[in-house]
């Protein structure tokens, strides 16, 4: 009975563990210095821990799937994310620069975090949609 129990709290706990890597990488989605697809693999990962459906649901998402098949399989990046990612960290950037009104080393951090970002995500390699999607049909 205790071994049933025990389970039952590790799956709700992976569950909600997923849950909120799977809103922060929405969050991501909008956010330029917060990445989407290490928050839907990490998601992914605690929901092939806890639910099955939840985990099916991210894999094939419209949105978030392609991402994820892509990293987990190439370890690579779709060139329409990438180049996504890089408008939103300009106009981020931008706007952190000319309307924040933020101090100067709040403006300085932001800008690099997102050089990194962008760095990071630029040594990685490519994948063009259009390539990923014919593997996976064919």
């Amino acid at each position: 009975m205790i071994w049933r129990f025990d389970r039952h709290l590790k799956r709700i706990a992976f569950a909600t563990l997923g849950l909120v890597f799977f809103v922060t990488g929405v969050i991501g989605v909008f956010l330029p210095v917060l990445p989407t697809t290490p928050f839907m693999l990490l998601a992914l990962w605690a929901f092939s821990n806890s639910s099955q459906r939840l985990h099916d649901y991210i894999w094939h998402h419209k949105r978030y799937g392609p991402m994820v098949r892509a990293w987990k399989k190439y370890g690579a990046i779709p060139r329409q994310a990438k180049i996504s990612a890089l408008a939103v960290m300009s106009l981020s950037a931008l706007f952190v620069v000319f309307f924040s009104g933020a101090p100067l080393w709040a403006v300085a951090s932001a800008l690099l975090l997102m050089l990194v970002g962008a760095a990071y995500m630029l040594t990685r390699p490519t994948l063009r949609m259009e390539d990923m999607e014919a593997e996976e049909t064919g």
